[in-house]
Formats: structure tokens, C-alpha cells, sequence
């Protein structure tokens, strides 16, 4: 396919953009503590710059200290002493041909109450000890979570008092008016400080229900001054910022990012906030402020999946929303549309869609997302799989003195090493065993240090588990991240072997220089359940390859996780009544809320839920439970048996490591790693970066 339109530059205000790809913001926590740009930022959006993109606008960038710090390790413009290192940041990107923004943000209502306030003093602590982060950051975690439970931390700002944010919680105080005349003098400040330093332009975060979104929202902005009440007094607040940008900096561009629906009905909230119709008003009186731009976005985080879409979402299953503001502007349009391939970008953009094509967590998975495209090697983009990784891991890291992470690339935070990479192997043997994600990436990243690769999988199609993850509903895109592990790891010399069982002789064979174990895990029936043996039980390996086909069946789930939900989800479609049965006292323990919001939405009205209940025995007609009390990490049972019918019942009670192998072998290979489910059970992420640390730093 041509891409005329992607690779044809376009201006935004006075500055001109080489292609039509964007790296929209997302946080990802490589700053500091004082809001100064680090080399690991620099390194990170860098390596994105190199990859070819036209435009990058960075992660949320604060413009106040007190209330305005979304993270401990978030860029800032709130002080003229973070001028330098901005203008060495935009000078990095510069040298690659490409623009930098930098995104003004104030969270507003969906602040974490443990950040309010703990920037000052933390910054005022690190000028007299230098090692108070560290501190911080061991503390913070545990401390913090006792202080949000017993609702000790201070509170949150919007622009009237209004419920805690859903997923932020905490408690909500209204901004005062002389406190949001000095956010809009801060706003200000803050672009006045990227325009000193070099930036390009600045874009405004008035999207995903954030301060100025809050401003705009009818559910959020209750004031009666003339900041609220009427639609002209809502948009007050940003115009006063647009309009002191202009007085301040002149002809500089200025780009707003703008929720166009905040999708209340979507959760079955209908009337709530603004809908579409409201925010196309929004968007019109917004560019007829002068600004530059128009990013178009949806929803806020008490609609999290409608802006930040799990697998499930189709591709560009909001577009309608850009398209409609494109009509109805004349200045360029920005949006994310939820766009994976250089085949939909260009397509969107050759049908009106919109101008530019903002890429988030594309870029996150994959830097060279556009030089890849330019030179026509599409094949070899890294998608990402919507698995929500990245941000799961930067909220549970923020506060940890971490970054988030990337489950289909490892180089995540390590673009530094990456590039440094020495070629080494000398064309030496490397066995791994098992084409899933773990054994795929450790063959690329072997194969990039110039050693040899020989890749073995028992199995005729490689995959591993992601072949079973990606057969419940809607998750096909998870079977994306096989199919460009294995083009990579073969375009850096691996040699992918199917249908063979690997033993010590067939390994010993290749005279290896090393050999890794990757043979992932398999379901576990738990023989200690009474009734676990009968033929009624299954388990969800068997359910979802189609070994077992049940319809129109009552139908027990033990274990509600993702892979119980899943499954829920796969037997829902065959008309049969499902009862999920959980020991903990909710759904899906420990999982991201996102995954579990997406799944509740589709098993409405087919599963029935019971909690706090143990799975005691399995007989002819069902299962037996027992209530359990949650004391603390204790568990007791409390009351008398009850049975639940059902005539299957499906164990989905977890993984258990395929170790077998590597327990034969230990001792027989001078260099023998174990990586991934064959080590221990864990996710995408964790098998990927085994497999990078072992074919990087220990091979």
C-alpha cells in the first residue's frame, strides 16, 4: 500500500510537521521528583524520535506543584529552573527531524490524594537529602494505602465539589476563585517556559476527565459564578488560558485536546456530564479561540475503557467522533481513533477522518512504528495488543520509584542499553525451547547480539498459551504478538523448528553455546477436590480449543480470573447458564479493574456471581460450597454446605509450570536458563522481559 497521505507534511499553526504521525501522551513515569526531564525520559522519547514519528507530544506535564502533580516522577513546567533541561530535551528530538509539544495537565478531581501536597515538601526534602527519595519510595506504598483506606489524605481539587473520581477515589474539595485565577496565570507560565526552551507548541489536556474537562462537564462544574452554569461560563476557564497563552507567547501553537463524548450512557449513566452533541459545540467555540489544533478524544475515568480501550474494542471504533469535528473546523484535526496498522492510518486519513494519526500506546510498543512503514517493512511492526500493561504497570510502579512497562517490548525504559548492544554471539549456537512469547523474544534478542538462534516447539503452529488466550471473545488481537515475535526473531536469524520434541540428545546435537527453556505451563486440576476426577469436569484448556463443546448447559466456574471470565465469556455464546463461583469476596482478585469492568459488560444477564464461597466436592449434579470469612490474609469457613447445580463444571484455578525438560537437563548444559511459565506462571510482560534479561545480560 502507498502512503502518500501519511508521509505528506502538514502544519499546525506556524510549525510544520514532516509526516502525519503523532506520539500522543501517556504517562509512563521516567521524570523526577522536581519535575526535570532525566536522560532515561530523554533516551526514551528519543528512541521514538529516531523512529521516524513527524510530531511527539509528551507525557502530562504539571503546571502546578501542590495539587497539580498527577506522579512523583512526572515532567513539569511549574518553575523556570526546569527550562534548561526542556531545552536540551527539545533539542534531542530536533536532531531527528521531528517536532515536540509538551501537554499542560492538571488532574483535577482525578489526583490520588497522596499526591496532593507531597510534591513541595518532597522536592524541599531532596535539597537537604539527597537520598529522601529512596526513602519516599520505600514508604509510599504502604503507607500510602493505609492513609487512602482511612481517608487521611488531603483532598483532590475541582471546579466544584463533586464525587471522588472512580479509580482516583479520595475525597473532592471546589477550587476557589482566586485559586483558579493562579491555575490559569500557571498554565500560562507553563507554555511561556516551553516556548523559552525551544518546544514547539503545547497542547492543552482537556480530555479524559481531567481539570479542564471538569470545567466543562455539567457533572463536575456545578459553580454559580462565571465559571459555571451556562455553556459560554464553563468554556471560561480554558479560553482565559488560551487567550493569556496568546498574549504571552505570540504566534505559538496551540493545540487542545478535547473529550467529544464523555460516554455517561456507555456505563448506563445516560444524561450524566456532556454527550456528543454538547462537546461538537465545544469543539467549534474552542477553535474559534485561535487555537491550532483540535486532539480528539472521549470519555474520563469514570468511563476509563472508552478512551483507554482493553483488547475487546474494535479498531477505529470511534472515529465518528474526529470525522464529525473535521467537518465542522477548519484547522487541523487531531485523534487516536484506536489505530494499530500503517493500513488503517492511511485509510482514515485518505477517507477525512482526521489529519493526524495519534499513536500512544502503538509507540510505546513499538519506536519505529514509522520508519518501519516508510521503508516497507509493515511486517516487522510490533502491534499492540490493547493488553493494558502499560499503565497497569505504571500506577502499580508510580509510587514505587519505577516506570511502566510493555509486554511485547521489552526495551521499554532500556532504550539506552538497546541501542548500545554489542554484537557478540560470534554466530554461536543458542537451543530454545518453545515458540511462545517467552522463546520468541529470547530468539530475537539472541539473534541481535549476532549469536544463532535454533527455536523447537513440540507443537505443529507456535504460539504456546497465547494461542488459547486468544480464542475467548474479542481477543483475537492477542494473537497479534506471536505473529511479529516470530517475523522478528527470524529477520534477526532465528530458526524456528515445529513438530519436534526436544530431549537432551536432539539438543546436545546443535553443540549449543547455550540453551533456554521456555516451554510455558498447562491448567491444573487439583486432585485434593473431592469429585475433581468425574467426567462432568473440565478443564478451560479443554473449553476453549473445542475438545469439550457444552450448550445450552448449567454450567459451574470455579475461579473467577480472567481466565474464568474468559471462559464465561466463550460459553455464554452457546446459550448456557453459567454460575461463577469465587473464594475471595470479589471478582477477579487482583486484577486490572479495566479487563474486569470489560468482561461484567458482556456476561450481564448470563453468569450469576457468588463470592466469599469455597469449592468443598464435586458430585453427579454440582458443586458443594462453603461461605469463607476474610480476616485480614486468614480465611475461615463459617456455615453449612450448599449446593449449586450444574451438569459440567469447569476448574479455572490456574497454571501450572511445564518444567519437566528443564529438570532433566540441569546439570547436562554448561549454560542452561529457564524463562517465562516454565519458570513460574506469570503474564506476557513478565515472560518477555525474562527472555530479554537472559538473552541480554546473561547469555
Amino acid at each position: 500500500m502507498e502512503y502518500k497521505m501519511l508521509f505528506s507534511p502538514m502544519k499546525i499553526g506556524n510549525c510544520e510537521i514532516k509526516n502525519r504521525i503523532v506520539m500522543s501522551p501517556m504517562l509512563m513515569g521516567f521524570g523526577q521528583l522536581d519535575g526535570c526531564v532525566t536522560e532515561k525520559l530523554m533516551d526514551y522519547y528519543e528512541e521514538r524520535a529516531k523512529g521516524g514519528t513527524g510530531l511527539i507530544i509528551t507525557e502530562i506535564t504539571r503546571v502546578n506543584d501542590k495539587h497539580g502533580a498527577a506522579a512523583f516522577a512526572q515532567l513539569g513546567v511549574s518553575h523556570d529552573y526546569q527550562i534548561d533541561g526542556l531545552k536540551q530535551f527539545a533539542e534531542r528530538i530536533h536532531r531527528h527531524g521531528a517536532k515536540l509539544f509538551v501537554q499542560l495537565h492538571h488532574p483535577g478531581r482525578q489526583n490520588v490524594g497522596l499526591a496532593v501536597g507531597t510534591v513541595p515538601l518532597a522536592i524541599a526534602c531532596t535539597r537537604v537529602c539527597k537520598s529522601f527519595p529512596k526513602l519516599l519510595f520505600k514508604v509510599a506504598p504502604g503507607l500510602g494505602k493505609v492513609l487512602i483506606d482511612k481517608k487521611l489524605t488531603k483532598s483532590s481539587v475541582a471546579p466544584s465539589a463533586c464525587e471522588p473520581s472512580y479509580f482516583a477515589g479520595g475525597r473532592v474539595r471546589a477550587l476557589r476563585h482566586g485559586e483558579i485565577k493562579q491555575l490559569v496565570k500557571q498554565f500560562v507560565d507553563g507554555a511561556v517556559r516551553c516556548k523559552k526552551a525551544g518546544v514547539d507548541g503545547v497542547e492543552l489536556h482537556g480530555t479524559h476527565g481531567y481539570l479542564i474537562q471538569q470545567f466543562l462537564s455539567p457533572n463536575t462544574n456545578r459553580r454559580k459564578d462565571e465559571y459555571g452554569g451556562s455553556f459560554e461560563n464553563r468554556l471560561r476557564f480554558v479560553k482565559e488560558i488560551i487567550d493569556g497563552i496568546r498574549k504571552e507567547c505570540g504566534d505559538y501553537p496551540i493545540i487542545v485536546r478535547l473529550t467529544l463524548d464523555e460516554f455517561y450512557d456507555k456505563i448506563g449513566k445516560p444524561g450524566v456530564g456532556y454527550d456528543f452533541k454538547e462537546g461538537l459545540r465545544y469543539a467549534k467555540a474552542i477553535a474559534s479561540f485561535g487555537v491550532d489544533a483540535i486532539d480528539v478524544s472521549s470519555a474520563a475515568y469514570d468511563t476509563f475503557n472508552y478512551w483507554l480501550e482493553p483488547t475487546s474494542f474494535d479498531l477505529g471504533w470511534r472515529k465518528y467522533l474526529a470525522a464529525e469535528v473535521k467537518k465542522n473546523v477548519s484547522i487541523p484535526v487531531l485523534a487516536a481513533n484506536l489505530i494499530r496498522t500503517p493500513q488503517q492510518a492511511e485509510q482514515q486519513l485518505q477517507d477525512g477522518v482526521q489529519d493526524f494519526v495519534s499513536l500512544g500506546r502503538p509507540h510505546i510498543a513499538d519506536p519505529y512504528f514509522a520508519q518501519k512503514t516508510l521503508e516497507g517493512r509493515e511486517n516487522e511492526i510490533k502491534r499492540c495488543i490493547c493488553c493494558l500493561n502499560c499503565i497497569e504497570s505504571m500506577q502499580e510502579n508510580a509510587y514505587m520509584g519505577d516506570h511502566g512497562y510493555c509486554s511485547v517490548n521489552p526495551t521499554v525504559g532500556s532504550e539506552a542499553e538497546i541501542a548500545a548492544l554489542p554484537s557478540d554471539g560470534n554466530g554461536r549456537t543458542v537451543v530454545i525451547v518453545g515458540a511462545g512469547v517467552a522463546g520468541l523474544t529470547a530468539a530475537e534478542f539472541a539473534g541481535r547480539r549476532g549469536f544463532r538462534p535454533v527455536v523447537l516447539e513440540k507443537e505443529d503452529v507456535i504460539g504456546g498459551q497465547i494461542n488459547l488466550a486468544s480464542l475467548p471473545p474479542k481477543k483475537e488481537k492477542l494473537a497479534w504478538c506471536i505473529q511479529d515475535m516470530a517475523v522478528n526473531a527470524r529477520k534477526y536469524g532465528a530458526e524456528i523448528i515445529t513438530g519436534v520434541t526436544a530431549d537432551e540428545a536432539s539438543i546436545a546435537a546443535y553443540d549449543p553455546y547455550a540453551v533456554i527453556i521456555a516451554t510455558g505451563a498447562h491448567a491444573v486440576i487439583p486432585r485434593s477436590i473431592d469429585g475433581s476426577d468425574r467426567e462432568n469436569v473440565y478443564t478451560p484448556t479443554q473449553i476453549l480449543t473445542g475438545e469439550v463443546k457444552l450448550e445450552g448447559k448449567q454450567i459451574a466456574i470455579i475461579g473467577s480470573g480472567m481466565t474464568g471470565l474468559e471462559v464465561a465469556e466463550y460459553l455464554a455464546q452457546t446459550s448456557n447458564a453459567l454460575t461463577i463461583v469465587e473464594m475471595a469476596p470479589t471478582i477477579a482478585p487482583g486484577t486490572w479493574f479495566q479487563h474486569v469492568d470489560d468482561a461484567m459488560t458482556r456476561l450481564e444477564g448470563h453468569a450469576s456471581f457468588l463470592t466469599s464461597k469455597k469449592l468443598i466436592s464435586i458430585d453427579e449434579s454440582g458443586v458443594n460450597l462453603r461461605s469463607v470469612v476474610h480476616k485480614g490474609k486468614k480465611i475461615k469457613e463459617k456455615g453449612d454446605i450448599e449446593h449449586v447445580d450444574a451438569d459440567a463444571v469447569v476448574l479455572s484455578l490456574g497454571a501450572k509450570s511445564e518444567n519437566s525438560l528443564a529438570k532433566a537437563l540441569e546439570g547436562k548444559f554448561e549454560r542452561l536458563f529457564v524463562i517465562g511459565d516454565a519458570d513460574h506462571v506469570g503474564r506476557i510482560s513478565e515472560a518477555t522481559a525474562a527472555a530479554y534479561e537472559t538473552a541480554v545480560h546473561k547469555l
